[in-house]
This record gives C-alpha cells, structure tokens and sequence, in this order.
C-alpha cells in the first residue's frame, strides 16, 4: 500500500511539473511571436497574442505591454482598462508612464477633464525615464490643451461637417481628397472595379476620381497605370495651379504600419499627362519618407509643398517646400520652420495661395486630441501665428488632409472620427468629410472719398527684396582660385563677374566647335542667351539688392541673408565642397568691399537700435542631379555647356527681416 501511495505521488508530481514546463513554454512561445509582431508594428497581430498572454500571466508587466499595443491598435477602451489595472498595482514605482497614456486615451474619448487629471498626476511625479524631457514638456502643453478643449466645445458654431456617403467611403481607408475643376480625387484601397475577392492578395492604395452629377457621386474609376503602377501603394495626387504639372506619391511597405514614400512628378504635353518621373535627392532622399505634397505660390514662384523625414527637421515628420522650377526641376528644400514643426509630426500641408495660408495637421501643437488641423500665415518669408482651426472641424481624433476646392466653396479632409465606417475596430480607419463653405458675401461700403494710404517705405522695400530671392549668381569653371583648396577667398564676386563676362566669345567658340549651320547658330544663341539672360541679370539683380538693402539697413532693420552653393560634378564632393564655400567667400567681400567698406558696421551689430545683417550659410556642394558631363577631357560638354554654365553658382537663397 505505501508503495503504491508513492507511486501516485510521483506520478502526480510528474504531471504538476509538465504542465508547469508546458505552460513555461508556452508562455515563451507566446512572448515570442508578440515581440515579432511588435518589431514588425503590426500591432494588431501582437494585441491578440498579448490577449492570450494575459490570461496566462496577469503581471504589472504584461498588462502594461498589452495596455501598450492595445493603444496603438485604436482598441481604447481596453486599453484604458488595462493602464488603469497597472496603476492599481504598481502606483507609478516601474510603469509611470500608464499616468501619461491614459492622459492621451481619455483626451482622444473626448473626456479633458478625467485626461487633464491624469496628465496632472503625472507631472507631479518625478519621471526620469527615456526622453524624460519630452514627456514631461507634452504633458504640461496637453494640460494647456484640454483647458482650451473645454472652452472650444462650449462655442456655438454654424458648420456643417458632412460625411461623404459609402458610396465615397468604405471600411477600408479613403484620404487626400482633392475637388479640381469638379472632379474628386482621393485615395484608399477599396476595389471599385474589382470582380473577385482573390483578385489581389495584397490591398494596394490607389488614387480615384469620381464627379458629383445629378445629385450622386458618379462610378468611382482609378487613375490610369502610368500613375497606379502595380504593386506599389499611390496617394497624394497633387495640380499646379495651371494644370501642366501633377506630384504623386508612390510608397512601399517596410512594416505592418510604415510606408517609404517618393514624388514622382508627371508633366502635361500636347493635352497629355506623360510617365511620372521621381524627383532627384533634392526631394528624394534615399531611406526617408518624402509624401502628400500640394502646390503653392510663394513670392511669384511656384513651390511644392510636402511632408518627410529627412535630416534636419525638427523631429519626426515637418513641413518643407521647394521652389518647382519651369522645366520641372526642384531646388532644395526648405524648412517650414519652428513655429510650425515640432520634436512630434506635421503632415499634409495645403497652402492658399490668396490668403497665404498654410493649413497642416499636427500632433503636438495644442489641440483637440490626436491629429488636429492648424493654419499659419506666411509673412515676410517665414510662418507665423500658428493656430487650431478649432471644433467641429477638428475632433478628439486624427483630422487630417485639409484642403479647399479650386472654387473656394468646399473644404475637405479625413477623420478616423467617430461615425466613420470601420470592419472591426471603431476608429480604425479614415472618412472623407466636407464642409460646404458659405459662399454669400456681404454687400460691401461705399468707399470713403479719402486718398489711398500709402504704404510705409521700409514696408515697400521689403517687398521688393523679397521678389529678388532667390537671387542667383554664376561663376566661370573652377573660379575663383583654380586648383585650390581653400574655403575663402580675397576675391570680390563684382571682379569675378567682369572677368567672366569678358569669357562670353570664348564659350562661343568652344561650345560651338565642330557644328554646322542651324547647330552652330543654335549654340551660339544658347551661350548668348546664358550671358545676357543670366549672368549679366544676377549682376542686375544683385546690384539692386545692395541698394535697396542699404536704405532698409538705415532705417534699423535687422537683416538676415542665407547663401547657398552649387558646383557643376567635375571634381571630387569634398573639393567641390571647398569650391562652393571659396565663391560664397567673394559674395561676402562683395558686401563688405561696398562703398569702402559701408556694410561693416551692420554684420552682426551688437547695438539693437542700428540696423544689422547676419549672414548664413546652408548645405552646399555639387548638384546632386546634374546635367552636364563629368568627363573632363569632354570640355565643350563639362565646361563650355549652358547646361554646365548654370551649375555652377551661388544664391541668397532667402532674406529674412527682424530678430
């Protein structure tokens, strides 16, 4: 008997340790796939093997990776159930950050008071984790936020935000919906003209049109496959304001929820849309993000609009812009700027080109919860006065892609808001939504018989500056100092110019050697043409610059002038680096050789009341897509081309006025 007693004992113990083994394993097998599922930021892969975790280990630990997950899968309500788990056990000792994300859940249900509490709580603690700044910083602006929040939901306001019908909408993705001369174009990954469900495996975002005929939404049809190309995920799609030009994105996957994207632009000829081209590096950076771009006019030039996270930014994603040249080419971006971008992201930016209005969604500025829609007036080259455009238009969840038809009648944007259509999770996915825009205007006054006033003379010459820019100036090949490598020079740009222009029959000869009739006639036109047109008219400009810059300067004015360099690709980068800082250098003693010196006592004017100019250099080198040869020994080709002639340059890339 005793031995059968022990023998039921062993074997019991046996069967404890087994399933204690087997659920250990499981456990680890478990952990396992939701790590990968995390690396992968497929969140949703990883909630579900998080929700079978738990029911094997309720942990602070575990409830609070799940609570994480749970988060970025727009599952909110569990979320905030399981954060407020973590807080009952752990009271802030190892998971202090629950304080802040039920903070951020509670403001995204619309709930400011209960978010402003725990975001309250949180900066009462002595948080000292990772990017302890950050949060803390955040936390403090989202208590500012959810008091404005409250006192935004209490105006009475007469705007009717429409949700498009499903015959627009689906419960699948639909965004970027620009209205161009009555046609809506938008994006998403619904299948108008599918016929099967195994017609693709994977869901590939394209760009729609559909027209708005007797009083319903005509048959959806998806851009032709010049611009949907297979098997790639297309947004974005982008006019100019003369209709010649359209920017789309083309993006891949690198994970369950991001996408590397780049701007292709496609060029209008005879009446015809041709093939989409990228952008060069000047837009495209290799391993970055560049998308939903939108055409402005800024100071008579066209520029591009976009969003990306290229070096330089002030985090994340930030609004920058390029000036879109006639032949289609982009010069280098630029910075929105720090009143506009953040350590957090800003995307998809439209500008009004009458109002010179920048309209663009942030999650960090102050703001109803997720993603709001902000403005920003663009004044004296630079945004200023950011502001949320405020409730009903933006909500307590992400609105994103605002923009305004070419007739100034309909708004539109996309919202995850709720009421949009969604498979399975409720604020999972965009809508289209669009706001009529009241079109009666008021019968204006009769004009006062009073003389028009005139504007300030200082505000005049501002003006007229700022057309100037970019102002760009031209060198002779491997001017000034050859064979060097120095970065400044003693050499004024003014001599370098003369002597440059006294070149012009020299590159006539060499460009045109060897050619015949019309050719050779042709090429000498084309060199003449740089000469005058170009290089002779920076002189012009630049002359004209220093003058009215003179008057602005006595009048107190703090000036700012950014320079930039470009080399033509016949030598190394680092040379062509050094070659780029020495022609900066002879602008510089061009400003302070003027009039013996006139412009030395304002650079960098310690005294606040006289007027001061500070010059600023930005990245410089040789063009990063060029047209003219490399090959030395091609001299007519790498030297004496206009297409060489043109590379090889400075500009003031822009002026800014005050501190």
């Amino acid at each position: 008997m005793k031995n059968k007693n022990i023998t039921y004992f062993l074997l019991v113990l046996f069967l404890v340790i087994y399933e204690f083994n087997l659920n250990a394993q499981s456990k680890r097998v478990l952990k396992w796939e939701a790590n990968k599922a995390i690396a992968n930021k497929d969140w949703s892969t990883a909630s579900q093997y998080y929700n079978k975790l738990y029911r094997k280990d309720s942990s602070s630990s575990i409830k609070y990776k799940y609570a994480e997950v749970c988060r970025l899968n727009y599952e909110i309500d569990m979320s905030i159930k399981l954060f407020l788990a973590v807080v009952k056990t752990d009271n802030g000792a190892r998971f202090l950050l629950s304080y802040y994300w039920l903070g951020q859940l509670y403001k995204n249900k619309e709930q400011y008071k209960e978010a402003k509490a725990w975001f309250t709580r949180f900066t009462k603690q002595n948080y000292v984790g990772e990017k302890s700044v950050y949060y803390i910083t955040k936390a403090n602006l989202e208590i500012e936020a959810c008091d404005w929040a409250l006192e935004e939901l209490k105006k009475k306001k007469k705007i009717q935000v429409e949700h498009l019908s499903q015959s627009i909408n689906s419960k699948s993705n639909e965004f970027a919906a620009v209205e161009k001369d009555s046609v809506l174009y938008f994006s998403s990954a619904k299948f108008p003209d599918k016929r099967s469900e195994d017609e693709e495996e994977i869901v590939f975002n394209k760009v729609y049109r559909t027209e708005f005929k007797n009083k319903k939404w005509q048959k959806i049809r998806a851009l032709d496959t010049i611009f949907n190309k297979p098997n790639y995920h297309h947004a974005n799609a982008a006019y100019n304001e003369s209709n010649t030009m359209m920017v789309i994105s083309r993006c891949h996957t690198v994970n369950a929820s991001d996408y590397e994207c780049q701007l292709f632009l496609s060029k209008k000829e005879n009446g015809k849309w041709q093939v989409p081209n990228a952008f060069n590096q000047n837009i495209n950076i290799l391993n970055t993000t560049n998308t939903q771009a939108n055409f402005g006019i800024l100071n008579n030039k066209t520029v591009l609009f976009f969003s990306s996270n290229r070096p330089g930014g002030e985090g994340g994603m930030d609004i920058w812009y390029a000036i879109i040249n006639p032949d289609g080419s982009a010069e280098s971006p630029i910075n929105a700027g720090k009143e506009v971008n953040t350590v957090d992201d800003e995307l998809t930016p439209w500008f009004r080109n009458d109002t010179k209005i920048l309209f663009f969604s942030s999650n960090y500025h102050k703001g109803l919860g997720g993603f709001d829609i902000f403005k920003s007036e663009y004044k004296e080259n630079t945004f200023i006065n950011i502001q949320n455009i405020g409730y009903p238009i933006n909500s307590c969840h992400n609105d994103v892609y605002y923009t305004i038809n070419s007739n100034a009648t309909k708004v539109y944007l996309s919202s995850n808001r709720v009421g949009s259509f969604f498979e399975s999770k409720i604020n999972c996915c965009n809508d289209i939504y669009r706001i009529t825009i009241d079109t009666v205007k008021p019968i204006a006054p009769k004009p006062l018989l009073t003389p028009p006033i005139k504007k300030d003379t200082v505000v005049v010459l501002k003006e007229q500056l700022k057309l100037l820019v970019p102002l760009t100036l031209y060198f002779n090949n491997d001017e000034p100092d050859p064979r060097t490598k120095y970065v400044s020079t003693n050499k004024n740009y003014e001599n370098l110019f003369y002597d440059y222009s006294r070149l012009a029959q020299v590159y006539v000869n060499e460009y045109s050697k060897d050619l015949r009739g019309e050719q050779k006639t042709n090429a000498s036109e084309d060199i003449h043409a740089f000469f005058e047109d170009s290089l002779e008219s920076g002189m012009d400009h630049l002359r004209s610059f220093t003058e009215m810059l003179e008057k602005v300067l006595l009048k107190g004015e703090t000036v700012k002038l950014t320079f930039k360099g470009y080399c033509s690709p016949l030598a190394s980068s680092d040379y062509n680096i050094n070659l780029a800082k020495r022609r900066i250098s002879s602008l510089r003693n061009y400003f302070t050789e003027y009039k013996n010196g006139w412009f030395l006592k304002y650079i960098n004017n310690p005294n606040e009341k006289e007027g001061k100019i500070i010059f600023e250099e930005v990245d410089i080198g040789e063009l990063t897509e060029s047209k003219a040869s490399d090959d030395f020994k091609d001299k007519r080709n790498s030297v004496y081309s206009p297409n060489a002639a043109c590379e090889r340059k400075i500009q003031i890339l822009a002026i800014q006025f005050g501190n």
